[in-house]
């Protein structure tokens, strides 16, 4: 009898048998991929993904069929498909490519961020327009008591000049009660809604005005809703996030722009 046939029954009756220390042997016999041959493609996806030589100490069998331990050097325990195509980081679904790995779950998280903001009339946000050509745009949701907050505020003229328009939503960081929701609510009640924020942004005392039809709440709870938990939220037109001030050069290239 041919051994490599006796040997590969073996192996693919301890698959049925779902024998837990040697799921391993099972992926070797049946989609050919090797221990070696996961840190290999593991530690280039990572090492791509993060921008820095990324090291695999090992890889073993876990207790889900299927599934592999891939244990980073110097770094987590994270668990992947056993021909090694994908991976889970901080809970998220990422696929191995020949760039590096693929945040599959974000990319589903953008796609939702898109579709809630194509909700949000754009009458309901202040907005400052490039004069010319609107090549792009990033939606921001901002708090006036914020620091970078101001600091990206100072940077709009930039954005603008490079033909990016700046959409504003509001998040009072303290809540719907808080003196800067009120804060916010006089500058979206305003009748120059693009003045008054700028000039509460840069620490002017203002009368408040709070209207009956202000959005602020619906705001603030649609940026709960997004995952929004801190100022500003920077919110791309693909509907990628980015958490927390970027200088204006640096939102210009990451919309490709530069």
């Amino acid at each position: 009898m041919n051994p490599f046939y006796t040997l590969r029954n073996l192996a693919l009756w301890v698959c049925r048998a779902r024998v837990l220390w040697m799921p391993l042997m099972c992926a070797l016999w049946i989609t050919g991929a090797s221990a070696q041959e996961i840190e290999d493609r593991m530690g280039a996806a990572l090492s791509a993904f993060a921008g820095q030589p990324i090291g695999i100490e090992s890889v073993r069998p876990s207790p889900a069929p299927g599934i592999v331990e891939v244990q980073v050097i110097n770094g987590p325990l994270l668990y992947a498909t056993e021909d090694g195509g994908y991976f889970f980081l901080n809970g998220d679904l990422h696929q191995v490519s020949v760039s590096g790995a693929v945040n599959l779950t974000e990319e589903r998280r953008s796609l939702a961020r898109k579709e809630q903001l194509a909700a949000v009339s754009l009458e309901d946000m202040v907005v400052f327009s490039p004069k010319g050509e609107t090549r792009d745009y990033v939606s921001v949701f901002t708090d006036v008591t914020c620091f970078y907050c101001q600091k990206l505020h100072r940077e709009v003229d930039q954005l603008n000049a490079k033909g990016v328009e700046v959409r504003y939503l509001a998040f009072p960081r303290g809540g719907i009660n808080s003196d800067g929701a009120k804060k916010l609510a006089t500058a979206w009640c305003a009748d120059d809604q693009q003045t008054t924020l700028t000039e509460l942004k840069a620490g002017m005392d203002l009368p408040v005005n709070d209207c009956a039809d202000s959005p602020i709440a619906a705001q603030y709870q649609l940026g709960q809703e997004m995952g929004v938990s801190g100022t500003p939220a920077i919110i791309t037109s693909s509907g990628m996030m980015i958490p927390g001030y970027r200088p204006a050069a640096d939102l210009i290239v990451a919309l490709g722009l530069d």
